[in-house]
């Protein structure tokens, strides 16, 4: 709105873009000013713009108003904010009018068919529980999907167990979707033993078909023994198996590091778990693989 205490035709930000909560948005609400008045509800809308400059994501945009006798009819604001925003904008206004006022409810209608996305409804299909609940629903919330039956990146782990999504294609996994290279040290050893090298061998042709790509070996214990000699192992470990993946791929991008007993995947409480904590995982460019 305008009026007396902007001085004309106008239009004012009452509450800047923050992080919605309650108690912001309650004191944002008892704090408003200039809400009565003419309506220059392009220039509002051109606000807006500037407004949301700063924000990433998808914009919902909802305007409450009565479409009556507007200086102008919104059309020329909202054209320019779906220039300026393209398919992340929706624009969803709220008729809020009388019976005298029902022409409104077209000029508003308007305005979502410009913005390509988005729907009109009135403040009395939105003031019950049930209502609203529907709205907010549509606005701000996406279909989900099952992630029990979804595979993203194919290794066979479903994405609601797989602690890895992105590991390459063709790598053994383990159950946790993680890039695991299958060996294993003799006790307080780092040293590789051959039977382990056809493993090696195929973890090194993965690195070879991506070689854009880093590499980093993260070596992992159980918990047996003291702290810093489990470090001290891990990143032994670590750094055998990253000079026998250079040797065999001829990569310059591969790293090592040791965990020690930082990251257990499994309990250390049984001798199973323990096996499955003592092991020898692939970061691939920075992607989590914990």
């Amino acid at each position: 709105g305008s009026g007396a205490c902007l001085g004309g035709d106008n239009s004012k930000l009452n509450l800047a873009p923050t992080s919605y909560s309650k108690a912001t948005f309650a004191s944002g609400m008892d704090a408003m000013t200039c809400a009565s008045g003419t309506s220059p509800i392009d220039k509002g809308v051109a606000g807006t713009g500037q407004d949301l400059s700063a924000t990433a994501g998808e914009i919902a945009v909802i305007i409450l108003s009565d479409g009556h006798e507007l200086e102008t009819n919104g059309v020329a604001g909202v054209t320019a904010l779906k220039a300026q925003y393209g398919d992340k904008l929706c624009v969803y206004p709220i008729w809020v009018g009388n019976e005298a006022e029902k022409s409104g409810q077209a000029v508003l209608n308007q305005l979502a068919e410009i913005a390509g996305c988005g729907f009109t409804t009135t403040a009395d299909k939105i003031a019950s529980p049930d209502g609203m609940a529907n709205f907010v629903t549509q606005v701000f919330f996406k279909e989900g999907s099952d992630c029990s039956v979804l595979d993203g990146d194919n290794d066979g782990i479903n994405d609601c167990d797989d602690k890895c999504p992105t590991t390459l294609p063709g790598v053994k996994v383990s159950h946790f979707g993680c890039w695991i290279v299958d060996i294993k040290f003799d006790n307080d050893k780092a040293i590789i033993k051959p039977q382990y090298y056809p493993n090696l061998d195929n973890a090194a042709k993965s690195i070879r078909d991506y070689p854009g790509m880093s590499f980093e070996v993260q070596g992992h214990t159980s918990k047996t023994g003291s702290y810093n000699h489990n470090m001290d192992l891990s990143e032994r470990r670590a750094l055998a198996v990253k000079n026998y993946l250079i040797k065999k791929s001829g990569s310059a991008n591969i790293s090592s590091r040791g965990f020690g007993w930082n990251q257990p995947v499994d309990t250390n409480a049984t001798p199973e778990g323990q096996a499955n904590n003592r092991r020898v995982q692939l970061e691939v460019d920075g992607q989590p693989q914990k």
